[in-house]
């Protein structure tokens, strides 16, 4: 199997365990109905345990854009493969919402929610705040890449390391994922949400394109940062790159403040006016 194959697999694999959980946890019917988020956050570490395990010999087993991006940043992954490695967790990232949309086809119909459809697809901010759900976002994203790349600067038990990356993304879910639902990987939310977008499911609503940039932009800049940082703190290499990306990461900050300021605004102006 080729690395762009291994990715579109392990990616597959990542989404189809994860979003599964969201439809058990959401739709009517489901014995899984209501698990709770202790429940779903365990999930979702151990499909990432699973995604590793099945592709990383073979592709390194990225399954995450932000991860891809930030390697390539410090010079840990060549920048020649990161498009097909993006367009193959895309790939695998839609091929797994499909599979659980396949896996739970009479309980779309059952469920009159669309939001609870949409959930198992995509997240969703629990109250909209542009620079604080960007800000989420960047910070869970950081800690990720940050997280894997110490661990991968420690020696484990043949096999341990895939269960000590699970761990990882079950504590980022349970500590930090509350305000957004811990997107964490643009594939993983994009992905499904074209999927949500293209599948005929009975009563599903919008796509909620509007916040869709969010759980994109966020990881990959908070997963560039978490990997220069990485390099420049643990490894004491500051380079331009680590200067350029705090830059744009100030930057987008001030614009999601401004613009999330704005709207602010404008909702309390058409409050007062009704």
């Amino acid at each position: 199997m080729t690395p762009f194959w291994g990715e579109v697999l392990g990616t597959m694999i990542l989404v189809l365990f994860g979003a599964g959980i969201g439809a058990g946890s959401s739709l009517k019917g489901s014995y899984a109905k209501d698990a709770g988020w202790i429940v779903i956050t365990i999930a979702w570490g151990l499909a990432v345990t699973m995604g590793v395990f099945a592709v990383g010999s073979i592709s390194g087993a990225h399954l995450n854009p932000a991860v891809t991006v930030g390697f390539a940043i410090i010079g840990e992954f060549p920048w020649s493969d990161v498009p097909g490695y993006i367009v193959a967790q895309m790939i695998g990232a839609i091929l797994g919402a499909t599979l659980v949309f396949l896996h739970y086809l009479p309980h779309w119909k059952a469920t009159d929610d669309p939001g609870a459809k949409l959930g198992v697809f995509a997240t969703s901010p629990a109250i909209p705040h542009t620079f604080s759900n960007l800000l989420s976002e960047m910070i869970g994203t950081f800690i990720l890449i940050l997280g894997l790349l110490f661990i991968g600067a420690n020696n484990f038990t043949e096999g341990l390391n895939p269960f000590a990356v699970g761990l990882l993304i079950v504590v980022i879910g349970m500590s930090l994922g509350g305000t957004t639902g811990y997107a964490i990987n643009p594939a993983r939310d994009l992905g499904p949400r074209i999927a949500h977008f293209l599948l005929p499911i009975p009563g599903k609503g919008n796509s909620n394109w509007g916040y869709s940039w969010i759980p994109v932009v966020g990881p990959i800049v908070g997963g560039s940062l978490g990997a220069v940082c990485y390099k420049a703190f643990f490894m004491g290499e500051i380079t331009a790159g680590f200067w350029s990306v705090m830059g744009a990461s100030l930057v987008l900050l001030i614009v999601a403040y401004a613009f999330g300021k704005k709207q602010s605004h404008e909702l309390d102006s058409r409050n007062i006016a009704s």
